[in-house]
């Protein structure tokens, strides 16, 4: 059929990709039990380990796995660990202040040169 059409693809390319859309990889067997075991260690955890805790956790359960691909399961789940440390603020808006007055009136395209300035006092 493929020769028909003038495509070259070998025969045994046709097949492997017959075969993965027929059964699931291995990884993918394995990925889906692991989904499992990480979001039950997540939330008997209270929702605050990371990936280095849940790997330590399932390898205490007796279960093989890397960090790696816990982290990988993990951002495919949406789960997320604490984060520890305070957020940084750098500016605070202050409402109490009074702004300076918009003179251009957020036009800043002049009609021609010299006919409007605006300027940066900070």
């Amino acid at each position: 059929m493929l020769t028909e059409h003038e495509c070259k693809i070998a025969p045994s390319t046709y097949y492997a990709a017959r075969k993965r859309a027929a059964e699931p990889s291995a990884r993918q067997v394995r990925d889906t039990a692991l989904k499992g075991l990480i979001r039950e260690v997540h939330e008997a955890n209270f929702r605050v380990y990371g990936a280095r805790n849940i790997r330590r956790e399932l390898h205490r359960q007796g279960h093989e796995v890397a960090r790696c691909t816990v982290e990988r399961l993990m951002r495919e789940l949406g789960i997320t660990g604490a984060v520890r440390g305070k957020k940084i603020i750098t500016t605070v808006p202050g409402g109490s202040v009074e702004r300076a007055p918009d003179l251009v009136d957020r036009k800043f395209v002049a009609p021609a040169p010299n006919r409007c300035r605006a300027a940066d006092f900070t």
